[in-house]
């Protein structure tokens, strides 16, 4: 398999579009990875996506970012959430078979980040970790109860997701997420990537070498 494998895999709405990217060293672990909303462009492209598939992929993880149905090669129509919940489930079941059970992350950007949030809940990842998640997004419920450790990263300069209404949605949780707030950096990370990849990176190793 070359470092960027790109094929298609049977989806709930026909075929969906997922890009494999290689562990440096050994694999220890997959990260299945969730671009921004596709009506506003989002890709598996996006370079906050890319940047969390090269954080996992030096931390030891096999990276998989998809495009969501409508997108790129992946058929279907777009569905407001729901069925892209569907799409990341299905690449998680994918991921877990082509890769021998290894442990999970999951993660997104965004759209994403929301998406990745709720698929988290119903997939048992080792790990979490969101991006700037859409969290006022409403269509698959509130927040949802997670057994794993989240990890939720988000600059305070953004112009698309206020940080502020997310800082009261997190606050008013049971158990909130870790959390890294970046004053000045906007919501597509300009100029500070590499900040992002090295500060996901070193949560990556440290709550792997925490697993038995």
């Amino acid at each position: 398999m070359s470092q960027w494998d790109r094929y298609t895999i049977d989806g709930p709405a026909g075929a969906l579009e997922v890009a494999v990217g290689q562990a440096e060293g050994e694999a220890r672990g997959i990260a299945v990875i969730c671009h921004p909303h596709p009506l506003y462009g989002g890709t598996l492209d996006n370079k906050v996506a890319y940047t969390l598939a090269r954080a996992a992929e030096q931390s030891g993880l096999i990276s998989v970012r998809f495009n969501f149905r409508s997108v790129g090669d992946s058929e279907g129509l777009h569905d407001g959430g729901a069925g892209e919940l569907d799409d990341a489930l299905a690449v998680v079941e994918h991921a877990r078979q082509q890769f021998d059970e290894q442990p999970l992350l999951m993660a997104g950007f965004s759209f994403g980040g929301w998406v990745s949030l709720h698929a988290a809940s119903r997939c048992d990842p080792a790990q979490l970790v969101t991006v700037a998640p859409a969290l006022s997004y409403t269509a698959l419920g509130g927040v949802p109860r997670l057994d794993c450790p989240w990890f939720y990263i988000h600059g305070e300069a953004d112009d698309v997701i206020a940080a502020s209404d997310n800082r009261k949605t997190l606050a008013s949780l049971d158990k909130p997420p870790e959390q890294l707030w970046l004053p000045e950096v906007g919501h597509f990370f300009h100029g500070h990537l590499t900040e992002l990849r090295e500060q996901v990176s070193q949560v990556i190793v440290a709550r792997w070498a925490a697993l038995p």
